[in-house]
């Protein structure tokens, strides 16, 4: 326990601080303050004894030292219950410090603008706030550390309650939260300066030879992938991106970790396209995607693709929701959640007929590139990746048949390529005329996700385009693509039979082009 005699008060962030000290003061603590905290305090009519008074010594290098005196950090580190350290501060006329009321300067607001520069983020690093911070939290049963302006209400009841006294559960508490955040804040200012030293933008370029990641809880999830795991929702704060870690709830239940991940992929598929485009999402695949003219048309030919496997999905569209689309949406049967940059007031009303549908939006700033890194956990460690962004230009397509893909068949395969990209490996997607006819995914042999492909197209086969996120390592592919009367065939090629799969294609009458790109998605 300890009682709270005299405090050092210097915030960045000043909200509640003026009703905190003032509460402190009635309670008969000294306070003393630096700089902007202490005029603001003053000028409060709040009594405040300035450090450079304390100390003696004033402040100097426009601020960067301010508190880095011993008789700031003796007071604080000093053990109570040791008589040889009280008899060393004594000696040496060192009043003790029994609270330290500290955030820091913002440095992570400050990194997060677009047009940040080096110097900038390096004056908003804060030494003397984390160095206080963690002085008193190192003696923290003998020092109360407070660094988070929620708990200020807390702080003064117990005080008021205990006759200026605090709990060694609270102080602990108040410890704990210290070190959590001066952790962060070192992450954040090591993540940054490590991309900044490489580019001098504070982009990642290269892979480092340690990384530390810091992630903030969005929420508790009421499960996992399954009822029996327990889970919760984290974002990145080293490496903020929009996505659905920002997206806004408008309606519905409470997001499930499954809903997460599907609408992650469906962003990550609409955001490849520039014209409308509608994305029906199950198990992270797409069991249908279009683009259109309109919206509604997008998804009205997205879910003609596979309205079986529809039940149930995830929907992402790359454009506001208007009326139209809401109607399509609600008379096309369950739907668990749909995400978009954003909805007409009318549309949204129309979605909010459905009781349990999630309605999110997300920012638009997510349906633009950007560079990014791709983590895959593992157990007992992580794999980092190139986030597969890759993608294909007409003039970029070599054909290898004798037969060459007309330019409607190129605009399909193109299409084509860019949805295969989203689908688990091994990936064949049957296109025609801009929507997806037929989804073979995850299959551990090539040939058995081109024939799911094909039993999901039926007729709609006759005519259609191929993509293959990787090369055909036998004909059977090809063999069952022809008899199902696909017309052209885009794939990266590669394989030691290239020559028999080209050959399969000719028998066939269908134009290949090789891309020389794979896409994996495991």
């Amino acid at each position: 326990m300890v009682k709270v005699k005299r405090a050092l008060i210097s915030v960045s962030d000043k909200q509640g601080i003026k009703e905190f000290a003032a509460a402190l003061h009635r309670l008969g603590v000294e306070i003393l303050s630096t700089g902007g905290t202490a005029k603001l305090l003053k000028q409060a009519g709040i009594p405040v004894k300035s450090v450079s008074s304390h100390t003696g010594f004033p402040e100097m290098l426009d601020g960067r030292v301010k508190t880095l005196h011993p008789r700031i950090h003796a007071a604080l580190l000093a053990l109570r219950q040791n008589p040889e350290h009280i008899k060393q501060v004594k000696a040496s006329d060192i009043p003790l410090i029994d609270m330290v009321v500290v955030n820091l300067y913002p440095f992570e607001k400050t990194v997060a603008k677009t047009d940040v520069k080096l110097e900038e983020a390096i004056e908003n690093i804060d030494i003397g706030g984390p160095s206080m911070l963690r002085s008193g939290a190192k003696n923290f049963m003998s020092v109360a550390v407070i660094s988070n302006p929620d708990r200020y209400e807390q702080i003064l009841e117990e005080l008021r309650k205990d006759d200026c006294t605090l709990s060694d559960k609270t102080l602990s508490s108040l410890a704990v939260e210290v070190f959590k955040l001066t952790a962060h804040y070192d992450k954040m200012i090591s993540g940054f300066l490590a991309r900044a030293s490489q580019t001098g933008q504070g982009q990642v370029e290269g892979f480092p030879e340690q990384v530390q990641l810091s992630y903030q809880k969005v929420q508790d999830l009421r499960y996992g992938e399954n009822p029996h795991q327990k889970a919760a929702f984290y974002k990145d704060e080293i490496l903020p991106q929009a996505g659905i870690t920002t997206a806004r709830q408008f309606h519905g239940k409470e997001l499930s970790f499954n809903n997460i991940v599907d609408l992650n992929a469906a962003i990550e598929i609409v955001k490849e396209f520039d014209k409308p485009m509608a994305a029906v999402i199950k198990h992270t695949n797409p069991c249908g995607a279009a683009v259109g003219k309109t919206l509604a048309e997008a998804y009205n030919k997205a879910l003609k693709c596979d309205p079986m496997s529809a039940f149930g999905s995830i929907i992402g569209l790359n454009k506001t929701v208007d009326l139209q689309t809401a109607r399509a949406i609600t008379s096309a049967g369950f739907v668990e959640a749909i995400i978009s940059p954003g909805y007409q007031q009318d549309a949204l009303v129309e979605l909010k007929r459905k009781k349990n549908l999630r309605i999110m939006k997300v920012d638009s700033a997510a349906l633009l590139p950007k560079k990014i890194v791709d983590i895959k956990k593992i157990v007992g460690g992580i794999l980092i990746q190139d986030y597969d962004q890759k993608g294909v230009s007409k003039q970029e397509l070599k054909a290898v048949t004798k037969v060459s893909p007309s330019q409607d068949q190129i605009d399909s395969l193109i299409f084509a390529w860019k949805i295969c990209k989203h689908v688990k490996s091994n990936a064949i997607v049957l296109v025609r005329d801009g929507q997806t006819v037929g989804i073979g995914a995850g299959q551990m042999s090539r040939v058995d996700s081109v024939i799911i492909a094909v039993r999901k197209a039926g007729q709609r086969s006759q005519g259609a385009v191929l993509a293959s996120d990787a090369f055909f390592p036998m004909r059977d592919g090809i063999d069952q693509a022809a008899r199902a009367g696909v017309k052209a065939i885009i794939q990266p090629g590669g394989s030691i039979r290239d020559q028999q799969i080209i050959d399969a294609c000719n028998e066939g009458g269908i134009a290949m082009v090789f891309t020389k790109t794979r896409h994996f998605k495991h």
